[in-house]
């Protein structure tokens, strides 16, 4: 059985009988055993639930009562998303014996349509870096190159289904955790407007910035994925009003026509002056030359604010993490160390729970909101972020859409950026959308000859821009 295929094709199967969700699940969790030794992409895996919700499938599909075409396959989840009765830990000792009590929203929402939540997927921890070497159980390789990182944050997503483990997988976007791996591995990955999906149920790292989102084989599947996970929902007071939908076919219109006639394809020139090395930026060449040949129209646009969006990220997102992770402290839940007093409590709970990279944002979103530096740090790296959605907004008045690198390399070998600045500039083209709160997709665009490693273009939307993202992506990866 060829499980690296889509979602739509295993739908198919599934309906013509080929294949049965129990035999699809058992294949899965084959490959699971015979490569992820090597991978590891996984945290953990509850088979006896796997194995149930596939026969419950199987007996839905008998008596004509799918709950949709896609009812019985699996579908990997970020081990910082909730799935009710497993294990919740965002790859960190502090959180490591947490079972979570309720399923996030997305994933109530994937059940809805017979989704199968599939196993706990590796992590930096709490989302914090770029190559998934900060998770605090495993290091996950890339499966195309085991000698090197599969990316970050979400790098178990992104090993998961390159690897061919599931057809698709949740993971969440930050400052580039979806798309960044997603390039790295050579899969499709998107990153919603923000406030597209809801974040209940994802443990929070940077409130204004995260994002679920889905790493597909393909566009249509991307669409699929974000039909069925997007929408409003009253447990998130910052989820969009209304009804989301229509992805997937604005994906199938895309690859039907094969086409991108009509379209404008704006090129930052800020993310065209450096930064990027020759193999990657030849592949990229090629991409807009591409681009060119089915129609789309290329014009030159300008984000002059994003120079700044390294330093206005990591004063944000870590003054939040700050604030979000002040609740793990050893006393109500988690990892807890008793210390001789409440003080040395909380002290040896949180040295001992949260790993390095934790600790420094930690620090450093403390500081930044401490007193007398907050108007200094945090309340001007807000009016930057301003200014940096405003030049988001008057570049898609000239465009429908924005080409970029979706990182400045190839996937690097581990231990090579042991500089933690040098990490952090791995999301250099993927931080400032977060900022300006829009969507993006990483989408394989060729291969860099000197490593043989897959090199992805991004593509960036206006706010709610999603279906002409997919559509884009579906005509490109069709030609």
């Amino acid at each position: 059985m060829n499980i690296k295929t889509t979602l739509h094709e295993l739908a198919a199967q599934l309906a013509s009988k080929e294949i049965s969700s129990a035999e699809l699940c058992r294949a899965c969790l084959a490959e699971v055993d015979q490569r992820d030794g090597e991978i590891g992409a996984f945290l953990e895996i509850n088979r006896d639930n796997v194995l149930k919700s596939a026969a419950e499938a199987d007996a839905r599909r008998a008596k004509g009562e799918t709950l949709s075409e896609f009812d019985g396959i699996p579908i990997g989840i970020k081990d910082n998303i909730c799935v009710k009765d497993e294990r919740c830990s965002c790859a960190s000792k502090i959180l490591e014996n947490l079972n979570s009590p309720y399923d996030a929203t997305a994933v109530e929402r994937l059940r809805n349509q017979g989704f199968i939540p599939f196993g706990r997927l590796n992590m930096d921890e709490f989302a914090m870096g770029s190559s998934c070497e900060n998770s605090a159980f495993q290091k996950t390789r890339n499966p195309l190159d085991t000698s090197r990182v599969p990316g970050g944050s979400s790098g178990g997503s992104a090993a998961c289904v390159a690897a061919g483990f599931t057809p698709a997988a949740l993971g969440s976007d930050t400052g580039g955790s979806i798309r960044q791996p997603a390039a790295f591995c050579g899969v499709v990955g998107m990153k919603p407007t923000y406030g597209r999906v809801s974040r209940h149920g994802l443990v929070a790292f940077a409130s204004s910035l995260d994002q679920i989102g889905p790493f597909t084989n393909d566009a249509e599947d991307a669409g699929i994925l974000l039909d069925a996970i997007s929408g409003f929902d009253k447990m998130d007071s910052t989820s969009l009003p209304g009804n989301a939908g229509g992805f997937a076919d604005a994906a199938r219109r895309g690859s039907e026509s094969g086409s991108l006639k009509g379209m404008k394809f704006g090129l930052p020139k800020e993310y065209y002056s450096g930064g990027i090395d020759a193999g990657s930026a030849k592949v990229l060449d090629s991409a807009i030359e591409r681009v060119k040949s089915l129609g789309g129209e290329i014009v030159d646009v300008s984000l002059p604010h994003t120079k700044y969006a390294i330093a206005v990220y990591y004063i944000i997102a870590t003054a939040e993490a700050s604030a979000n992770l002040a609740r793990f402290d050893g006393m109500r839940y988690g990892r807890r160390i008793e210390g001789k007093d409440l003080t040395d409590t909380y002290f040896k709970s949180r040295g001992e729970g949260f790993g390095d990279e934790v600790k420094r944002r930690i620090l450093l979103g403390t500081y930044v909101l401490s007193s007398g530096y907050y108007d200094a740090y945090y309340l001007r790296a807000q009016k930057v972020r301003t200014l940096i959605r405003q030049d988001f907004e008057n570049a898609f008045k000239q465009c429908d859409m924005m080409l970029t690198p979706a990182a400045p390399q190839v996937a690097f070998k581990f231990g090579e950026k042991s500089d933690p600045l040098q990490m952090y500039l791995s999301d250099i083209f993927t931080i400032s959308l977060n900022l300006a709160g829009t969507c993006g997709i990483a989408v394989p665009a060729g291969i860099d000859e000197a490593t043989g490693m897959p090199v992805a273009m991004q593509l960036l939307g206006p706010a709610l821009g999603e279906a002409g993202l997919l559509q884009a992506t579906a005509a490109f990866m069709r030609a």
